[in-house]
């Protein structure tokens, strides 16, 4: 049964996302995604004008996810929710997002570099709205006196580079279940931010 354009085009971005994960963006051919779909080089330009394009509709999607799924899990909370609850509720949204689809985050993660330089500015600026947001969180917290004062941007980079990181190592089936992982990475950046070690 043939493919319709829709179902074809994510196909397409799902192989490539495994290749580029696999092998990086600058070592994987359009040639290369088509024979793992099992299809001629040209045919595979009926969907897509160029492998960057494929790159930045992976992108795009993640950060579609990421963002919304921080949006979500912020506007659950209750208005008296405190800052422990609110940057678990982003680390969870996070661990989610990665566990969904690990091959798609870790393109995300790494491999937005290689986009043309503009699309690289639209995404940068993306992924530093994405980390305000949690600047923002932290920010909060310690003017509520929940949180040790910090320079919240370190503490969001510190944050978000340990979840980052989800992206390299998490398969799923794993030793811990994703929601596991997410609640001893919520627990880990609420500590960070509220134990004194002096």
């Amino acid at each position: 049964m043939a493919l319709d354009a829709p179902t074809r085009r994510r196909a397409i971005e799902q192989v490539a996302s495994g290749l580029f994960h696999d092998r990086g963006y600058a070592a994987t051919s359009v040639r290369d995604i088509a024979a793992a779909l099992d299809i001629r080089g040209p045919s595979l330009y009926a969907h897509v004008t160029s492998k960057e394009d494929v790159l930045w509709a992976i992108v795009e999607r993640s950060a579609d996810d990421f963002e919304r799924a921080a949006e979500e899990a912020l506007a659950r909370l209750p208005a008296a929710a405190g800052a422990a609850e609110r940057i678990g509720a982003f680390v969870r949204a996070h661990v989610a997002v990665i566990a969904a689809d690990p091959e798609l985050a870790s393109v995300f993660v790494h491999e937005w570099r290689h986009l043309s330089p503009d699309r690289r500015s639209r995404i940068l600026g993306r992924r530093d709205a994405y980390e305000a947001r949690l600047r923002d969180v932290v920010a909060r917290g310690m003017a509520e006196g929940d949180l040790l004062p910090t320079d919240p941007a370190v503490a969001a980079t510190f944050i978000l580079t340990a979840l980052n990181g989800l992206a390299t190592w998490y398969r799923p089936g794993g030793r811990l279940a994703a929601d596991r992982i997410a609640e001893h990475y919520a627990t880990f950046a609420v500590r960070a931010l509220t134990e004194d070690s002096r």
